[in-house]
């Protein structure tokens, strides 16, 4: 359970540096100048979203426990790492969100939204096949989520002038690989 809290924090705080959630989380924090209820709407939008990613993989992986879906699972992290050598950038409709809720429940539907089949949601979806474990990736990967955005709301701007995005995403699609390729070493090759 460890192994699978860790391997989702590191995957998803990792890959969501340069991710358009990320560059969402600088647009609100710089639009609507409320940090703490950003971060509140980012935080349940992100295990709300994450929980469900992480519960259909392990449903997914219960009901095909065959080889070749881990196989399945293991090119899917391959694919991941290429996706995230590719920058993000924000659609024209989310540049101009409207806060008519407030801050907190613009940032919530928001994110919730956006998540939906971004790479990190992807990512869930194949560690909670990978490690079956609810809640130690739901958490894992809502943690890498707020370790990758919180700074994001808070320095915004002054943060991606610091942080090579492009250094990060490089970095990231390492990770993704190495474990992709693990887990096909894994399922080609059971012990």
């Amino acid at each position: 359970m460890i192994e699978a809290f860790l391997a989702s924090v590191a995957v998803v705080a990792l890959a969501e540096v340069g991710d358009k959630t990320m560059l969402l989380a600088i647009v609100l924090a710089a639009k609507l100048r409320a940090h703490w209820q950003i971060l509140a709407g980012i935080f349940t939008a992100t295990i709300a979203n994450h929980a469900l990613a992480a519960l259909l993989g392990r449903e997914i992986s219960g009901l095909v426990d065959a080889p070749w879906f881990r196989i399945a699972v293991a090119l899917s992290f391959v694919a991941m790492a290429a996706w995230t050598l590719v920058p993000d950038s924000l659609d024209e409709d989310e540049e101009g969100l409207r806060h008519r809720g407030g801050p907190f429940l613009t940032t919530l539907i928001a994110f919730f939204l956006v998540e939906m089949g971004d790479k990190t949601q992807v990512a869930t979806v194949a560690l909670g096949a990978q490690y079956r474990s609810v809640l130690a990736v739901a958490t894992g990967t809502t943690l890498g989520m707020m370790i990758a955005n919180a700074p994001a709301v808070f320095l915004g701007e002054a943060l991606v002038e610091r942080v090579s995005l492009k250094a990060t995403r490089i970095v990231a699609a390492i990770l993704f690989a190495v474990l992709g390729g693990w887990l096909l070493i894994e399922a080609m090759f059971p012990a």
